[in-house]
Order: structure tokens, then C-alpha cells, then sequence
């Protein structure tokens, strides 16, 4: 069976954050700026392409780890986009 993917962009408006664009489309922000290439915040205007949601986005706690959350490093680092994880980081689950 074929699966098509397409791919989905959004035009960055005045005034947003990755962290607000990520938190709309229920992305990680890492993974949103890895996508992109961004190495600094979006500007006005700027078209960047959402990657299409593999989970539920959740804010992690205290005493989460990479292995409770996804079941293990690699699977975290594939859905986020990075190895890092942090109190309060929004991440895909």
C-alpha cells in the first residue's frame, strides 16, 4: 500500500515564537527549527514547514526520562529532533 505524504507550511505573522508556532501544530520546537534550518528566532513572513505530528505533545516533569516518555533515546531523538531534555520542555510523545 502507498502512503502519500504532503508537506504543510505556515507563514510566520508578526510578533510569533517557535514556541508558539510549535505549541499550535503540536510539534516539538526542535524539531520545528531543525526542519527549518533555523539557527535564530522566525521573522515576519517567513514560510517554514510544519512536520507532520507523531504523538501527543506534552510538557515534561520532574523525574521524566527519554525512556519513559518514548521508550528509549533513538525513538526520543527521532520524534523531537533532538537528544536534550529539560523540565518544562514541550516534546512529542
Amino acid at each position: 500500500m502507498l502512503r502519500s505524504e504532503w508537506k504543510k507550511y505556515y507563514k510566520v505573522k508578526e510578533g510569533q515564537s517557535l514556541r508558539s508556532i510549535a505549541e499550535a501544530f503540536c510539534v516539538s520546537e526542535f524539531l520545528l527549527a531543525k526542519i527549518n534550518g533555523l539557527q535564530g528566532p522566525p521573522f515576519a513572513g517567513q514560510v517554514l514547514e510544519i512536520p507532520t505530528p507523531r504523538g501527543n505533545a506534552y510538557t515534561v516533569k520532574r523525574g521524566d526520562t527519554k525512556t519513559l516518555l518514548c521508550g528509549g533515546d533513538e525513538q526520543f531523538e527521532r520524534k523531537n529532533g533532538t537528544d536534550i531534555l529539560y523540565l518544562g520542555m514541550r516534546v512529542i510523545l
